[in-house]
Order: structure tokens, then C-alpha cells, then sequence
């Protein structure tokens, strides 16, 4: 096992893999950004270190600095977390080539599952059901109408390069495709640095459900069961549950085996995800892509399942054959994960910065949060809006929703926007209890404008509550005149000194210096 590993990545995913380290025997390095100097994350390591200026791109995506940094502090090995550097063949390549463990799959897997054309031929060829269209990069125009006309209207143009949903555009007549191919070549090209694009038909309201895999280096797969992620916004995930509702034992044994064989195919190693549409039109699952890393949404599965991915993914990254066969997985109950997201829903859901002024988790039974701030962490400006996952886990589905319900109504954070108004709209709605969802959901139950609707009705009893207080409130005592040369000490005086000594305090705690380092959690002050 390894003695120390370096964690390539911030926010909730640095706390959890720090956390797993630690119960794991494993010390910890954490690296920061100017901008994350003061993040939980940095906090909890057991040596922290600046490595540049806020924007991920002088930090958090500069390899040779990651890789002199673990190894001058003697890490073995680099956990990238989500996202930055986490799917990134060169960048496991140097870390091959400097003698440091990358934790996640090998270069050659990367480079197969990120070219999404070289993925589909290969699936195909496994006799691994995929989404009917192109298996190479559209010419032009001409060949694109001709392969439409094949497959029919509706189809989707997607980058071949591509991810995050940039390029992508439903056409569902001719001219909607001439424009779009222009528009996703120049995108892509933009985004990715490759202008290549394909078609594929548009599955009409799909279902998104993903298998999470497990393989270690020995050859041996198995698979954790199902997470639907249909509940998106911008081809962004927001809620993810297990089970799906239209996943029961037989079919989850059968696409869990689809998943195990594409990744025995891709030469799969480490935890990752194989993502799936589902057609209830056609009642068949097609294969979409796999992401090469551990996912957000990964807790879901933890919860159902009682599996330690993070830890799982460690180990076999130090070599250790898996601590599980398939006959010792087991799902009890329901998992619900809301992303909690710094965003504005009154503002058409952009990022919200700033400094959270009021922090309080909920908890109680089946509760868990995986968050990256606390009270008076700043949010900065450059990174994914993503602060904190909720989760809830409940014996039935009406539990975890009745769970997940109480579990927001006890999230307190002030100072910032967050979508959690947008999150008790879809706990309450009917369809979303029923278990009638697709990828079209958000829009097909007006879920935006019931939020917004959700948020006057708030501001509303607040204005009410507050009136209230105001009437109920004793008129204020007339305090005495003190009689000269006698010092004034009245409630008022007392309290705003108090307040400004406190205030003083504080400040003079939290003024640290930027020297770079933290030693078992402890931050060096000025």
C-alpha cells in the first residue's frame, strides 16, 4: 500500500479522497490555488502546497509542477479526482514516465474511451449494443444529409472530441443539420482543438442509467449496480438515484454484464462508469461512452451498495486484486444525491460567488453530505459551481424522498445563491415520485418556472414573518440618562463593543500568510 499520495484536484472530491487516505493509513499532500487557500480540503491534508493562481490552467492543470511536487514531497502516487487532469493520456503518461502511480485507468484505455468514435466502433465490434449513426468523423454537408436521410430525423450532431455537452445540437429537418454541423465544427475546433463531428439518431426522451465498474489489474470486473441520471439541465446532471425504476434484478444483471465486457474490451482498470441511454420506445439500453475516472455521483452507489469506491480505486492502484467478487455485491434501499450548486435559479441558474455568511449541514438518520466549504469560506470565481453533495439513503423510495425532503429543508447557506430551491420543486413533484423521468424532464414539467414561482411564494412568507415579529415586538425602554462623569454602560454600548472586540479577534485569526505549507492541519498564521 502506499505511504503518501498527492491529490490533483479540490473542493468535496479532495475532502473525500483525503478522508478514504487516511481511514486507508495514508498520508496526504493537497495542492491549492491562490483562490483555495483557505478551502477545507487544504485543511484536512496532511501537507498542503500553493501551486499557482486561481484559474485552473496556471494550477490545477500545470503537469510538470504536479509531478515535481509529488515527487520532491515523496508521493507515489497522484489521485486526480474529477475532472482538470482526471481523463488526460498524457498526463498519466508522465506520470508513468517519472516512476509515479497515476490512480485511474492506463493511458491506452484513456486514449481509447476519449476518441468517442474509436469507443463505438470498438463496442460495436464486441457486439455491445450502440446508439444507431456514424462510426467516423461526418466529411461535409453532403455526407451528412445522405446519412440523416439513412437513419431519419431526429438525429444529434456531437464533437468527436467533445464532452460537457459543448457542440452538441438535436436537428430534426435539413436545414437544422446544415446549420448545425457549421456550428458544432466551429465549436468543437474551438472547445477540444479538432473540428471533427459525427451524427447519431436522437433517441427520443431517453433515460440516462450508468453502471459503475470496478476492475483491478489482475483481469478481474465486476459491477455496482445502476445510478439514473436523467435529471439534467445542460446536459449537466443534477439528481441521481438507485435504483432506477426501470432497472429491476434481471435487467440490472444483464447491462451490468455489458458494462463488465466493455471494459474487459477497452483494457479497463480502476473504478469508472458505463454510461447508457435507454429507449422506452425501443426497451433497449445503447451504450454511450465511459468515464475513465470516479464519477460525482459515485456516493450513490457507495450508499446502496456499502462499498468504498474510493478506497476500492486505491488499492487497486497499489497493486491489490479486488476486495470483492460479483456473488458479495448486494443493493439495499434507495439513494438520492442533489448537487448543491453556488447558482442563482432567479437569475437563470448563473454562478453565484462570494462568502458563505451562514453554514449548517443537516444530518440525522441516513443523511450524508460531502461538501468542500464551511462558514466564511469565500467561493471563487473560477471552478465548476459545485460545493457540496446532499445524499440520502431510505429502506424504500418513499423514504429516501420523504428523507431527502427534511434534508433540505435543513440546509442552511446564506451569503450566496444556491440551487436548493431548485431541488425541493423536484422533490415534490409528482412525476419525480412516480419515477417518470428522461433527460427532457426539467422542461417537460416546468420544473424552472415552478422553481422561480417556489421562490416569490418564499420571499413572500418571509416579508409575512417579518411583519409579525415587528408587531409582536415590546416597544423599546427609555434607558435612564447617566448622570455626569459616569461612564455609559448601557445593553447597546456593551454589545457593539463586544461585537467590534470579537470582530478585531477574528480578524487578527484568520490573517494567514501565503507560505505554501500546512502540517497535519495546522496552518502557519501572521
Amino acid at each position: 500500500m502506499f505511504k503518501k499520495i498527492l491529490i490533483a484536484n479540490r473542493g468535496e472530491i479532495a475532502v473525500r479522497v483525503i478522508r478514504a487516505a487516511k481511514e486507508l493509513g495514508i498520508k496526504t499532500v493537497a495542492v491549492y490555488s491562490e483562490a483555495d487557500a483557505n478551502a477545507l480540503f487544504v485543511y484536512l491534508a496532511d501537507e498542503a502546497y500553493c501551486i499557482g493562481p486561481g484559474p485552473a490552467k496556471l494550477s490545477y492543470l500545470q503537469m510538470d509542477k504536479l509531478i515535481e511536487l509529488a515527487k520532491k514531497t515523496g508521493a507515489e502516487a497522484i489521485h486526480p479526482g474529477y475532472g482538470f487532469l482526471a481523463e488526460n493520456a498524457e498526463f498519466v503518461r508522465k506520470c508513468d514516465e517519472n516512476g509515479i502511480v497515476f490512480i485511474g485507468p492506463p493511458a491506452k484505455a484513456q486514449e481509447l474511451l476519449g476518441d468517442k468514435l474509436g469507443a463505438r466502433r470498438t463496442m460495436k465490434e464486441a457486439g455491445i449494443p450502440i446508439v444507431p449513426g456514424a462510426l467516423d468523423p461526418i466529411e461535409d454537408e453532403k455526407e451528412a444529409m445522405s446519412f440523416a436521410k439513412d437513419i431519419g430525423f431526429p438525429v444529434i450532431v456531437k464533437p468527436v472530441g467533445g464532452g460537457g455537452g459543448i457542440g452538441m445540437q438535436v436537428c430534426r429537418s435539413t436545414d437544422e443539420l446544415a446549420k448545425a454541423i457549421k456550428t458544432a465544427q466551429t465549436l468543437s475546433a474551438s472547445a477540444f482543438g479538432r473540428a471533427d463531428v459525427y451524427i447519431e439518431k436522437y433517441v427520443e426522451k431517453p433515460r440516462h442509467v450508468e453502471v459503475q465498474i470496478l476492475a483491478d489489474s489482475k483481469g478481474n470486473v465486476i459491477h455496482l449496480g445502476e445510478r439514473e441520471c436523467s435529471i439534467q439541465r445542460r446536459h449537466q446532471k443534477l439528481i441521481e438515484i438507485h435504483p432506477s425504476p426501470v432497472v429491476d434484478d434481471e435487467t440490472r444483471k444483464r447491462i451490468g454484464e455489458i458494462a463488465c465486457k466493455a471494459a474487459k474490451v477497452a483494457g479497463y482498470v480502476n473504478a469508472g462508469t458505463v454510461e447508457m441511454l435507454y429507449s422506452p420506445k425501443d426497451n433497449e439500453f445503447y451504450f454511450l461512452e465511459v468515464n475513465a475516472r470516479i464519477q460525482v455521483e459515485h456516493p450513490v452507489t457507495e450508499l446502496v451498495t456499502g462499498v468504498d469506491i474510493v478506497k476500492e480505486g486505491i488499492k487497486i492502484a497499489a497493486g491489490e486484486p479486488l476486495s470483492y467478487k460479483q456473488s458479495d455485491i448486494h443493493w439495499f434501499g434507495a439513494a438520492i444525491e442533489c448537487r448543491i450548486n453556488a447558482e442563482d435559479p432567479a437569475n437563470n441558474f448563473l454562478p453565484s460567488v462570494g462568502t458563505i455568511t451562514k453554514y449548517i449541514e443537516p444530518g440525522g438518520p441516513g443523511v450524508r453530505v460531502d461538501s468542500g466549504v464551511y462558514e466564511s469560506f469565500t467561493v471563487p470565481p473560477f471552478y465548476d459551481p459545485l460545493i457540496a453533495k446532499l445524499l440520502v439513503w431510505g429502506r424504500t423510495w418513499e423514504e429516501a424522498v420523504i428523507r431527502m425532503r427534511r434534508a433540505l429543508d435543513e440546509y442552511v447557506i446564506e451569503g450566496i445563491k444556491t440551487n436548493i430551491p431548485f431541488h425541493k420543486v423536484v422533490m415534490e413533484d409528482e412525476a419525480f415520485i412516480r419515477g417518470e423521468l428522461s433527460t427532457e424532464y426539467i422542461a417537460d414539467r416546468n420544473i424552472i418556472q415552478r422553481t422561480l414561482d417556489f421562490l416569490k411564494q418564499e420571499e413572500e412568507q418571509k416579508k409575512k414573518k417579518e411583519g409579525i415579529i415587528v408587531k409582536a415586538a415590546p416597544a423599546p425602554k427609555k434607558e435612564a440618562a447617566a448622570p455626569a462623569g459616569v461612564p455609559i454602560t448601557d445593553r447597546k454600548t456593551v454589545a457593539i463593543a463586544t461585537a467590534i472586540a470579537s470582530y478585531m479577534t477574528k480578524k487578527a485569526e484568520r490573517t494567514r500568510t501565503t507560505s505554501g505549507w500546512v502540517l497535519s492541519g495546522r496552518m502557519r498564521y501572521s
